[in-house]
């Protein structure tokens, strides 16, 4: 899958990605961490086998489009980074973690890889925010009654480091120079995990005063029996 990022006011970045990682439960807190594993085991969604736990999904599964598919209306956005590599260098945007959230009761795995993930057109180079990685924000909003509104805000210093994540990836997968994209985790949901028709993020660097955005929509299909 050919990815192309905005950076820097230079030429285009392209990503050629063939493979695909979406790292779960990457929080710091491992007690919050527990905490939200009990409440998703109370609604029926099976607990992690390891924390944190790297789920490999299709890497045509990562579009920059503005709408994607979705079956049924339980779907669900999460803004996450993330990082990529092109000839041995780490790069940062973001994309979000489109879930099947029915699906999820019986299958985290399968829940992630029947979504598209959506992602933004703009990066920066890891080196240029690792230094200050933690002081990083991530947002995002849904549309709900005809608004916008607020739906995740944290820094990611809730989330594990991207050098640690990598590191833990390469125990069991080797790290290649070309092609590997890796979605970091996310922060809490404002209000709760839910559905909506309409999805826009955000990564913004108080320190450097940029941002990457994004949004998109979703076109869903019916359910046939």
């Amino acid at each position: 899958m050919r990815l192309s990022f905005e950076h820097a006011g230079a030429e285009p970045a392209h990503f050629d990605i063939d493979t695909l990682v979406i790292a779960g439960w990457t929080g710091r807190d491992l007690a919050a961490i527990e905490h939200h594993i009990e409440e998703l085991e109370a609604i029926g969604v099976p607990r992690p086998s390891a924390i944190p736990l790297f789920y490999r999904v299709a890497s045509q599964q990562l579009s920059q489009a503005g709408t994607i598919e979705v079956l049924g209306a339980h779907s669900s956005g999460e803004v996450e980074p993330l990082l990529m590599v092109k000839g041995g260098e780490w790069w940062v945007s973001i994309a979000s973690d489109h879930t099947d959230r029915q699906l999820e009761t019986h299958s985290v795995a399968w829940s992630k890889q029947i979504c598209t993930k959506p992602v933004a057109t703009q990066a920066w180079r890891l080196a240029e925010v690792l230094p200050h990685w933690d002081r990083l924000i991530l947002r995002s909003w849904i549309e709900e009654d005809g608004q916008e509104k607020l739906y995740q805000d944290g820094t990611l210093a809730a989330l594990r480091t991207p050098m640690e994540l990598l590191d833990l990836l390469g125990q069991t997968l080797a790290l290649p120079q070309d092609g590997l994209a890796m979605s970091c985790g996310t922060v809490v949901a404002i209000g709760g995990i839910r559905s909506a028709t309409q999805f826009r993020m955000c990564l913004e660097d108080p320190v450097l005063g940029r941002r990457i955005e994004h949004g998109y929509g979703t076109c869903v299909l019916p359910m046939v029996a």
